[in-house]
């Protein structure tokens, strides 16, 4: 790989949002990204430039506020599934397609849930006008 993999996104678990939107907007300068994925979608994405955050309606009763999954923009995914099967990690799953930026959905260890993007989360203006590189992932 060229490139170290780099967090480049979190989601987070919300009740509300746009209230959460507009929290992270005026105190920290995030700045609102285009809505895409499913119509009827809940989730509005703001960025710093670098970190995505993906604010996502909780539609799950009794789940807790809170860290969903989190996101890593990576080179090579044929690389990263091969160190995740080393690992003894199931392979990644191809993501719907109304999904907007990651690629593939993997499970650390622990059975946090993580997203593997080659063409970025939203927020790097480079990522985001790149043309997508989007790799077969086999194990």
């Amino acid at each position: 790989m060229s490139k170290r993999p780099k967090i480049r996104h979190l989601a987070i678990i919300t009740l509300d949002p746009e209230r959460l939107a507009k929290f992270y907007e005026q105190t920290f300068e995030m700045t609102r990204l285009p809505q895409k994925g499913a119509s009827g979608s809940k989730a509005i994405y703001v960025t710093d430039g670098y970190i995505t955050l993906a604010l996502l309606e909780n539609k799950a009763e009794g789940k807790p506020p809170g860290l969903n999954h989190f996101g890593w923009q990576v080179d090579d995914q044929d690389e990263i599934a091969r160190r995740l099967a080393a690992a003894s990690i199931k392979a990644p799953g191809k993501r719907p397609a109304d999904r907007p930026y990651a690629e593939t959905r993997a499970t650390d260890p622990d059975g946090n849930n993580f997203d593997i993007s080659v063409k970025g989360f939203g927020g790097d203006e480079a990522a985001t006008t790149a043309p997508a590189r989007r790799e077969t992932v086999t194990v």
